[in-house]
């Protein structure tokens, strides 16, 4: 046998998988998550073909022929059960981060030396390493990320730079942008003296 006998089999193109944009699962897959409502609200405005396909009439009555009244009833209250949910829950998040605060403390280590610590940075779905190094070449100083008395992590700069960082903040460059600068405080701490 020579080898041009033989003939290499042809290559299996890759799948081209089409995913929600709202629940990030396949389109036939939706049903399983929280947010079911505004899944079929974005389908259909987004792709009307694949919405009649898995969620029209016909479609939906070929899925429940099988299921009793009782059955269909619990089903959908489930389903709304789980949304409100799931909305609850998102809601929740976001008080909790807009009632959250960074606090920016100017701390003294000598009598002309000072470090400044940012923590609460983390409630706004900053990365705290990224922070650090985009700190440390913008002040052109030590950062690192460090956990405090609380244990906490809080970002330490070498440096009294509080009112460049809340300045950053305010201006939402590199990682720190999504912090409202409402939530900010900045507060100092000096370092006690010795008792004689």
């Amino acid at each position: 046998m020579s080898s041009s006998d033989q003939q290499e089999p042809q290559p299996i193109p890759p799948l081209q998988v089409f995913y929600c944009q709202i629940c990030t699962f396949p389109p036939e897959y939706c049903e399983f998550g929280s947010s079911l409502t505004r899944c079929k609200e974005w389908l259909q405005g987004a792709h009307s073909q694949l919405f009649d396909k898995y969620y029209s009439d016909e479609a939906l009555q070929s899925k429940i022929g099988t299921l009793s009244l009782e059955a269909q009833a619990k089903l959908e209250k489930d389903t709304a059960k789980k949304e409100a949910k799931a909305e609850a829950k998102a809601d929740a998040a976001l008080k909790k981060k807009m009632a959250s605060q960074v606090s920016i403390k100017r701390i003294e280590r000598n009598k002309r030396k000072h470090v400044t610590a940012i923590h609460g940075l983390e409630a706004f779905d900053v990365d705290l390493k990224k922070a650090s190094k985009f700190l440390a070449q913008k002040f052109a100083t030590g950062a690192s990320v460090t956990k405090n008395a609380q244990g906490q992590d809080e970002i330490v700069v070498q440096g009294d730079v509080s009112d460049d960082v809340l300045e950053l903040i305010e201006s939402g460059a590199g990682p720190l942008k999504g912090v409202p600068a409402h939530n900010v405080v900045i507060t100092e701490e000096k370092k006690k003296k010795a008792q004689e």
